[in-house]
């Protein structure tokens, strides 16, 4: 089958790849001439695992090409995929739509015979009927249908996830839509993959109502953490009494400083406007989402309280700078939010980050002090402080941070260790939801 992807950021890449891998002809199209560059001489712009061995692998079988042309490979062609950025629009958190509908337009003069054009980006409900009137308007004898096919990747695992997904999403009008996307998706027949095949707008709303329901779970259980804190109880023994309940389910009961990246905080401000929009309340997600602000303030305030409130003058190594492990993904990071107040409150901060250095050079102030190794950023340090839960973290030589520390004080955000062994190390232990060690 003849593939095409408009975008090759995150979402457009990694399907791209993997569709060429299912044994497609793909072509990636994107206005970012540097990046394009870049693809074509295989090296890759994000940082995902896994994900630059299978894009060379496909480039030199030929099944994966990019360009910044459009003319160039639109014409019969069996599935235009639109997977653009849809940031939340500044002032009121809806998703901005401007991308998709440019790319909608710059499709439309190109289709050449039956062509099926998919959102793939995370997009509101109706948004598929709008590129289909855009579509319509530019091309008035076009022969094609618009389909919504949401993806579901987890940054650091998207290989996997869309290798062995749990389950396959497409919303069309017409069978013969749903047949062209069912024929592409053929190879995770294999493994006898759901396929949920359903209408455009509850295709749109099911990322959306996914995306807050896992994001409800990560804030109610911060929430517990409070309440933890405040009766004696572990967040711990909480969460895993919970998750064994097999309607409740564990995952995604890990307490954080809150939940960031490029879909939970976006999706959920979006799905409330949705809601808002039509007319009925989203009172669950407004929660949501003034919880997770909320957690990220009081993770300021946990760590002034490990100072005894004053972390002025202080050196605070912190480990972990990306919302998540697996990823030099930066956006929404509880870091951004955490790392400026403590250098408003006079800290000095050294950071380290696997591979998210770079991107938070970007993003954080300039007063930052970066590290490439991680115990260089420990000596002679006040404290210090996990903010991303990295392999390179669990193991960490607690006896040599402890020898090479000036103070004592350990603040795990990610709740990685068991306070009683870092209590008989010596360590003030302080983490979320759980007895504080000193």
């Amino acid at each position: 089958m003849k593939v095409v992807m408009i975008g090759s950021g995150y979402v457009g890449l990694v399907s791209g790849a993997c569709f060429a891998e299912f044994g497609a002809d793909v072509t990636c199209i994107d206005t970012d001439v540097d990046k394009i560059n870049m693809l074509k001489a295989g090296e890759i712009p994000i940082y995902e695992p896994g994900l630059d061995d299978l894009v060379r692998s496909n480039m030199e079988k030929g099944r994966l090409k990019f360009t910044t042309e459009y003319g160039d490979v639109l014409g019969k062609t069996d599935l235009v995929f639109i997977a653009v950025g849809t940031p939340s629009r500044r002032g009121d958190g809806h998703a901005d739509l401007s991308y998709v509908y440019q790319a909608a337009k710059d499709i439309a003069p190109h289709l050449d015979g039956y062509t099926v054009v998919v959102d793939k980006s995370t997009v509101p409900v109706g948004t598929a009927r709008n590129v289909k009137r855009i579509i319509e308007t530019e091309n008035s004898d076009a022969d094609f249908d618009v389909a919504s096919n949401p993806e579901f990747l987890r940054e650091g695992a998207a290989i996997s996830d869309f290798m062995r997904p749990d389950r396959v999403v497409l919303g069309a009008e017409s069978e013969r839509a749903l047949n062209v996307l069912r024929e592409l998706y053929r190879p995770l027949n294999l493994i006898e993959t759901p396929i949920v095949s359903t209408d455009l707008e509850s295709a749109e709303l099911i990322k959306y109502a996914s995306n807050a329901f896992l994001a409800t779970k990560i804030s109610f259980i911060n929430e517990m953490s409070m309440l933890c804190e405040a009766v004696g109880a572990d967040v711990h023994a909480v969460s895993k009494g919970m998750g064994l309940d097999g309607r409740i389910g564990k995952k995604f009961l890990h307490v954080s400083p809150g939940y960031g990246g490029s879909c939970f905080p976006k999706d959920t401000k979006a799905l409330v406007r949705i809601a808002q929009e039509s007319g009925v309340t989203s009172r669950i997600v407004e929660s949501v989402v003034e919880v997770n602000e909320a957690q990220k303030a009081r993770m300021t305030k946990k760590i002034s309280e490990a100072f005894s409130g004053d972390i002025s003058g202080k050196t605070i190594s912190v480990l972990g700078l990306t919302f998540k492990p697996e990823t030099d993904d930066m956006r929404d990071a509880p870091s951004l939010s955490i790392i400026p107040k403590l250098l408003e409150k006079g800290a000095v901060v050294r950071a380290h980050d696997p591979h998210g250095m770079e991107e938070a050079k970007k993003m954080l102030p300039g007063a930052v002090n970066y590290f490439d190794d991680m115990y260089d950023s420990i000596v002679g340090a006040d404290g210090v402080l996990i903010l991303t839960e990295w392999n390179e973290y669990r193991g960490l030589d607690l006896q040599k941070i402890k020898d090479t520390m000036k103070s004592d004080i350990f603040i795990d955000l990610r709740n990685v260790y068991e306070p009683e062994v870092m209590g008989k190390l010596g360590f003030q232990y302080h983490c979320i939801g759980r007895p504080i060690v000193k």
